[in-house]
């Protein structure tokens, strides 16, 4: 009889680190010296020599090599190293099921998964000036963007409103819904001192008044730009309990996407999609519990569009309900029906593509979040709404073994 092919309890994260968090292009240090930082704080966290690392995975084209790395942390021996496929944080939690799986099957023992950005160093995202740039460099705009930009639908928030738009029409969402999830993240934010946003408060009216970005999306329905950088520590989960913080388990890790989701040009047959539906059926699959049983969620926000995408997509409330699940009560820490983006998330944390939300629901296993849940035993964490591929994970604590 075949063996069950599972990550679930094989592999623990038992290190989180990050840098200072820094508005886009204000950190003092390139990205490979942060990088460096947020790797070392993670060693120090789990209380292991950092030339004991032996793997390195990342994904959105991080530039920091591994091979690099290695060398200035003076690794004995670097035996894996991986990058995952895809644009922006869609890959996050995908990187970690790739460290994963090289800690389950013997070709890495401690694999440090990182992300780096130092905007001040590379640009990013940046909408219109970037397409000028790389018109610059090669006049012929290539791909998905050739059916968007000749429209004016240049930046991200203006691609992604549209998807947002025809979602919010079909399942009968309401700009409340997306105030609520902007609200929560602010409101979480005034409890962590290491949040961009950190000390201001955000409320209805504040929302109400911004300024449009991209219809439905307002100034905070939009996440920020940043520099900084995030990393965990990965090792096996027999060795968990040798390390000197509580470790967050794998439940489980799933990437991918549907069937032609890389016809994002308003042509792939499910076009109002976070692209979560089959990624979301296989992470239950393989972690073995129901959306009822996690916790808290960390959701990453592009825009407040996508995260009730995926929400719905991993199960948490039916088409036709958003607007009676995503309330501020609702998605509030401590005593909220699902808490959300409880460190602030990307729309007041910081835009770390992802890696703070991993670090943030580590915090919430091991009990140790500024806004804790009581009994958070699984936390989920869902990567890059809207993009392709996507990926999300599960995590959880001693209790789940």
């Amino acid at each position: 009889m075949t063996a069950e092919r599972t990550l679930r309890h094989k592999v623990a994260i038992v290190g989180i680190g990050e840098t200072a968090y820094f508005k886009r292009g204000q950190s003092p240090d390139p990205e490979y010296v942060l990088a460096l930082k947020a790797i070392l704080a993670a060693c120090d966290d789990a209380g292991l020599d950092p030339r004991d690392i032996d793997g390195f995975s990342s994904y959105a084209d991080d530039r920091n090599d591994a091979a690099r790395l290695a060398t200035s942390l003076g690794i004995k021996e670097l035996r894996f190293s991986a990058m995952q496929w895809g644009g922006g944080g869609g890959g996050c939690a995908g990187s970690i099921a790739n460290a994963a799986a090289a800690i389950a099957t013997g070709q890495a023992e401690c694999v440090i998964v990182f992300r780096a950005l130092s905007q001040g160093q590379v640009r990013y995202g940046q909408g219109a000036a970037a397409i000028g740039y790389a018109a610059q460099a090669a006049p012929v705009i290539a791909g998905d963007m050739a059916f968007s930009v000749p429209y004016g639908a240049i930046s991200p928030a203006q691609r992604f409103a549209l998807k947002a738009m025809r979602f919010m029409h079909d399942h009968g969402v309401s700009q409340d819904a997306l105030r609520a999830i902007a609200l929560a993240s602010y409101r979480h934010a005034q409890n962590n001192p290491r949040a961009i946003m950190y000390g201001k408060p955000l409320d209805s009216d504040g929302y109400d008044a911004s300024r449009w970005i991209a219809e439905p999306f307002h100034l905070f329905d939009s996440c920020l730009e940043n520099d900084g950088a995030a990393a965990v520590l990965l090792v096996d989960a027999a060795r968990a309990r040798d390390f000197q913080q509580p470790a967050a388990y794998l439940l489980a890790a799933a990437a991918g996407s549907g069937r032609r989701q890389a016809a994002s040009s308003h042509s792939a047959p499910c076009y109002a999609t976070g692209n979560f539906n089959e990624v979301a059926r296989r992470l239950y699959a393989m972690a073995r519990i129901e959306p009822r049983e996690v916790d808290v969620v960390q959701a990453y926000e592009n825009f407040t569009g996508g995260v009730a995408m995926a929400l719905n997509e991993h199960g948490f409330f039916a088409r036709g309900d958003a607007n009676d699940f995503l309330t501020i009560d609702n998605l509030s820490a401590p005593n909220g029906r699902l808490p959300l983006n409880t460190s602030g998330g990307h729309l007041a944390e910081c835009y770390m593509h992802g890696m703070n939300l991993v670090i943030e629901a580590v915090r919430q296993v091991r009990g140790q979040s500024c806004n804790q849940i009581k009994d958070a035993n699984v936390a989920l964490m869902i990567s890059g709404p809207m993009v392709t591929p996507v990926s999300s994970l599960l995590l959880g604590s001693e209790a789940t073994r």
